[in-house]
């Protein structure tokens, strides 16, 4: 058995959660400004989440259940997660982005992550407060994949992370293979493996033995 841990926003799903909340709070060119310099290394991960989910302060319930309707898996994603778990490997989901979206996302097509560690924004009477909470603010991804994996029982030479932003680079550096999902160029270097689909994803998973070849 393998841990294999995908990255959600921008990797498993080519939705931005915060930006679907953000669209509807009308801070979209704000939250991505902030989005794109937590990208590229210029602010630390935790100050940015801190400062986007500021700028959704006050968003209504039925405007949060609506955007995070909207999370959509990429194509193929589903039936890799299925693949993965039919050969008995276990399938994590290690995210900054927001557990509600990528339970949504998921359920849609009809599978389900072993394991989905990621942050919440709460809420207090019926809407936003502005705050962020979760393991992955001051968390870091290599920290979360090496406490499962040791739940787990699988040593990390055994571990599959799968990426694309800088959030991403401690876990892809310590996991046994890392994939780059259109990794960004600082993510790049560290990459075993660089795919731009799930189809790709696949036949990369099969070419380092993680799935038999179809």
């Amino acid at each position: 058995m393998s841990l294999i841990a995908f990255d959600f926003d921008g990797t498993l799903s080519d939705s931005e959660m915060t930006v679907l909340l953000a669209r509807r709070a009308g801070v979209a060119d704000e939250v991505a400004e902030i989005t794109e310099r937590a990208m590229n290394d210029e602010l630390s991960y935790a100050e940015s989440l801190y400062q986007r989910a500021a700028l959704l302060d006050g968003l209504d319930e039925d405007e949060v259940a609506a955007a995070f309707g909207e999370v959509a898996l990429r194509p193929g994603a589903g039936e890799l997660i299925e693949r993965l778990q039919a050969e008995g490997h276990h399938v994590a989901v290690l995210t900054g982005g927001f557990e509600r979206g990528v339970e949504r996302a998921l359920a849609k097509q009809g599978v389900e992550a072993d394991t989905i560690v990621a942050n919440r924004l709460p809420m207090a009477g019926g809407a936003l407060t502005g705050e962020a909470e979760g393991p992955l603010i001051e968390g870091t991804k290599d920290d979360a994949l090496a406490e499962l994996a040791d739940d787990l029982g699988i040593p990390m030479s055994e571990t599959v992370a799968v990426g694309d932003g800088a959030n991403d680079l401690p876990m892809l550096e310590v996991a046994g293979l890392a994939v780059g999902f259109v990794p960004k160029d600082a993510v790049r270097p560290v990459c075993d493996a660089v795919v731009a689909s799930m189809f790709r994803l696949g036949k990369v998973l099969e070419g380092y033995d993680v799935l038999p070849a179809e």
